[in-house]
């Protein structure tokens, strides 16, 4: 077949395929757009999960009439100069409008100020009709209907219309994080109406923003964020390590206000986490990333939400850094969520009954339940029975005689009062053998003594265990690990940092390391698999941690076999010193798998409990 010429239609055909994936595609690019011309109103109505109708109005600069028909047409655009390398808006491309119209039927009606009237123009499946007069307000209204009828292939890759409207509800939200002071309203046929007012561009404000898109309950389950490195610069928010989500969808991060999806990031965050959260949580974040535009690539795909770091070492040791130091500055604390859901778990019709007795889930309350309604009431098989000790057997050992008078009660000798000014407060009890109760001025605290024991013996181990070299065992016969050039050379040039943590290696020739000492914590292992993982990670990240956390899980398992366990009597004195040391090390809110140490219960919660307020 001859070379030929692609005509313009399908050469924005083609660009189309990159540019508008789906109905939150055009709307990514038509916010953008928005943004860039000023908006500080933008105003979203969608139809059909944004296939029927995709409708974006804003209040900015707006398109003058001369400049329409260049405004659909590829790689025509206002906001670039002749430095690709200074890029300073969130489109620079100049073809998301003509990709748009050439798959779909577009409309662009605009006035800017000082026109007495506005203009028109439509392009359908790549036609491009006259500019006309229209009525119009300050400011541009893109409507694009029928998304790829003219590309009918397309529609057999879209999901459910509540899926499509889902992901233009989740770009609208990305992108209101990052411009605080700006309205944003989104409604349609195919939604829920979502309207997020704008606030003042300060740091409460866009706390109060965030608070808007990730719920009420995220600024106070969060740590404020605020570094900078070597022209690099990151602030934002992180979650607590005991606020946690299923899934990475509340992972929020901007390069210079662009919303993004990079691997790297997303690395780094796990990276911070490693050794607080359970493997299947996530955390909850909120980061923007500051500088220069020469240091980042935001042109590595038609979408803009892939970038490149010129340095993802720096970007990436910057991250890690500044959220393990704020987790560790925090001190302890518990996620507001577990009192909230413990008090719901108290309150009047949290165990619904039906046909078949309580459907909670719990098959031991509802065997209790059926036991209760079919043999009349006792106590001893009641599922509203008190628990454990404080069944009638088991009451005696809290038997105290006769009420003392309030003149010896007040004689008597009580825990040091200083205490409940303390994060954790007073210990007043151990509850089944594992569990510490303590008091604090305005609430109360439930501590898992096995899994807080477990966190403080881990910490020190680490602290020990990087605290000096690594102790290594050497191999009687050095092992030869083959691989790629480049990859043996990334290795070497990390030998001293690997030497750190007990493995020695060595160049073997041109493809190959010779590796002579290992850990000797990891005792036999497949040195093999161990050098190529390493060598993976460097090639994408630029670090050595594989081998640092195989370490880490190794201190964790000792940490777990060598804490409190559950089952034993702990004196007032030993609980005391459990909850000072909790205080003082970093992390000790969660175990080393992720489950929460402790649980406080405010004192206005309890209240409610009991209906005094």
């Amino acid at each position: 077949m001859p070379i030929r010429q692609l005509s313009e239609t399908m050469i924005n055909r083609i660009a189309a395929g990159e540019v508008v994936e789906r109905p939150a595609s055009v709307v990514k690019e038509l916010v953008e757009n928005a943004l860039d011309a000023g908006a500080t109103r933008i105003e979203i109505v969608t139809a059909g999960g944004g296939l029927g109708l995709v409708r974006v109005i804003d209040d900015g600069t707006g398109i003058g009439s001369g400049e329409l028909t260049m405004a659909v047409a590829r790689h025509c655009t206002s906001k670039l100069s002749n430095d690709i390398h200074d890029i300073r808006s969130l489109g620079f491309r100049g073809e998301a409008l003509p990709s748009i119209g050439s798959v779909a039927r577009l409309t662009i009606r605009s006035r800017i100020d000082g026109a007495e009237a506005g203009a028109e123009i439509t392009v359908v499946a790549g036609r491009v009709t006259e500019t006309r007069p229209a009525a119009a307000n300050r400011g541009t209204m893109v409507e694009v209907r029928d998304l790829f009828f003219a590309t009918p292939a397309r529609l057999k890759f879209m999901k459910s219309e509540r899926a499509e409207a889902a992901a233009i509800t989740d770009v609208v939200r990305r992108t209101a994080i990052a411009f605080p002071a700006v309205r944003f309203t989104l409604a349609g046929s195919d939604r829920t109406p979502l309207e997020l007012p704008a606030v003042e561009p300060t740091p409460e404000g866009r706390l109060a923003r965030i608070a808007q898109v990730m719920g009420a309950e995220f600024p106070a389950n969060s740590l404020a964020v605020d570094a900078g490195r070597e022209g690099v610069h990151l602030a934002g928010h992180v979650s607590i390590p005991s606020f946690t989500r299923a899934n990475a969808l509340q992972q929020y991060a901007y390069v210079n206000g662009r919303p993004i999806r990079d691997r790297l990031i997303a690395g780094a965050l796990r990276g911070a986490y490693a050794d607080v959260l359970a493997r299947d949580r996530h955390p909850a974040s909120v980061l923007f990333f500051s500088l220069d535009p020469e240091l980042v690539d935001v042109n590595v795909h038609p979408a803009k939400a892939d970038v490149r770091f010129r340095d993802p070492g720096l970007v990436r040791g910057l991250m890690v850094g500044t959220i393990r130091e704020a987790l560790a500055s925090s001190g302890v604390r518990a996620a507001t969520t577990d009192a909230s859901a413990m008090v719901s778990a108290f309150r009047p019709g949290a165990f619904s009954y039906g046909r078949n007795g309580p459907a909670n889930g719990h098959r031991g309350f509802d065997a209790a339940f059926r036991a209760f309604t079919t043999g009349g009431f006792d106590p001893g098989r009641s599922p509203h029975r008190p628990l454990g000790a404080f069944g009638e057997p088991g009451q005696t050992a809290f038997d105290a005689g006769p009420l003392a008078s309030a003149d010896q009660r007040a004689a008597q000798d009580l825990p040091d009062e200083t205490l409940l000014d303390a994060d954790l407060g007073a210990a007043r009890a151990q509850v089944h053998r594992n569990y510490i109760v303590a008091q604090t001025r305005d609430s109360l605290i439930i501590v898992d003594q096995h899994a807080a024991h477990e966190r403080l013996v881990y910490e020190a181990l680490k602290e020990a265990l990087h605290a000096r070299p690594v102790a290594a065992q050497m191999l009687l016969i050095p092992e030869v690990v083959d691989l790629p050039a480049d990859d043996a050379d990334r290795l070497v040039a990390h030998a001293a940092t690997l030497q750190r943590f007990g493995l020695a290696i060595e160049r073997f020739g041109p493809g190959a390391v010779a590796v002579r000492e290992t850990p000797a914590m990891l005792g036999e292992t497949n040195v093999q698999q161990l050098v190529r993982d390493l060598a993976d990670e460097i090639a994408d990240n630029d670090t050595t941690d594989t081998l640092k956390m195989r370490l880490d899980r190794i201190a964790s398992t000792m940490a777990c076999h060598g804490s409190i366990r559950s089952g034993r009597i702990l004196k007032a004195d030993e609980m005391n010193a459990l909850l000072r040391q909790m205080e003082s090390t970093p992390g000790s809110a969660t175990c080393n798998h992720g489950r929460p140490t402790y649980i406080e219960l405010k004192l206005a919660d309890i209240e409610r409990l009991f209906g005094r307020r």
